[in-house]
């Protein structure tokens, strides 16, 4: 068959079982696809389950509480190049929201975030007036901030067997080069680009270098690393979770919605809401055999 549906829960819940598995088969008949026999990736966690869409009609969903289902090509699932966002995709956090607490301006910026990234508002002006926000902030403060990262599930992992199997990954980023850096090394990207936060060396100023990396640089930075590496867009996986990951997201061979806003959800054909980022590696047919396991650092 020349499509597949791939189920994935969280490896925290393995939830995915054989009845699971009949209710997507089930769901699938009823709306006119013809279906193949499970493919078992990992046992609770994922699995392929091919199917042909009807000759006429929608395409058939898959809704299965707590378990993520998202339809493919059978054919060039395996990518070449990784472009990630960074904030809530690879790292729990959003770094100015962090910055912010050490002034009292937690919700207050928190709430700006939340505009731009669900696409409510233009992200150069928000980040503008975000970072206007920690003029004044000593410099110091970016170290404890670093303290506080916390890598999503699965991000060692995905990087890791991405590179086992002749991948290169790329962080993309509209944070902070000062962040992004960190996690480049730590988690082992190959690539990272991101924003640089102006100061003298002892407080911040409240502004960034121009041109802001915001979501046309992020597209630029896909094809880009599509052209040095000589790959088609095909070949390419984008993951992100805000408004300003969207064109690159819909640019990339197979764009990944992770834990998105609802905004940016609406408009990705693949999303993620309940696994982690080894999702990434079951979406590309990957069994967990074939991972490299590394434990978040």
């Amino acid at each position: 068959m020349n499509n597949v549906f791939v189920l994935i829960a969280n490896p925290a819940t393995p939830v995915l079982d054989a009845a699971a598995v009949q209710q997507a088969s089930e769901q699938l008949k009823a709306a006119g696809a013809a279906v193949g026999t499970v493919d078992w990736l990992a046992p609770g966690i994922a699995c392929d389950l091919p199917f042909e869409p009807p000759p006429e009609g929608a395409a058939p969903t898959v809704d299965l509480p707590g378990i993520d289902a998202v339809a493919l090509s059978a054919e060039g699932r395996r990518k070449r190049l990784l472009v990630a966002d960074m904030e809530s995709t690879i790292i729990e956090n959003e770094m100015l929201d962090e910055l912010a607490e050490f002034l009292g301006l937690r919700e207050r910026i928190a709430a700006i975030t939340a505009r731009a990234m669900n696409g409510e508002i233009d992200f150069a002006g928000a980040l503008l007036e975000r970072v206007g926000l920690l003029k004044g902030l000593p410099v110091a403060r970016l170290d404890e901030a670093a303290e506080r990262i916390r890598p999503m599930a699965g991000a060692a992992t995905l990087v890791a067997t991405m590179h086992k199997f002749g991948g290169y990954c790329a962080l993309v980023s509209g944070g902070f080069t000062y962040f992004t850096r960190m996690i480049h090394e730590r988690l082992g990207f190959d690539f990272d680009a991101a924003n640089t936060l102006n100061h003298d060396g002892r407080t911040l100023a409240g502004t960034v270098q121009p041109p802001i990396l915001g979501k046309e640089a992020k597209l630029a930075t896909l094809k880009r690393l599509c052209a040095e590496r000589r790959l088609d867009l095909a070949q390419s996986l984008g993951v992100g979770d805000g408004a300003n990951d969207l064109p690159m997201l819909q640019a990339a061979g197979l764009g990944v919605a992770f834990r998105a806003k609802p905004a940016v959800a609406a408009e990705v054909a693949a999303r993620i809401d309940h696994a982690d980022l080894t999702a990434l590696l079951y979406l590309q047919g990957y069994r967990r055999r074939d991972f490299v396991e590394r434990p978040n650092p």
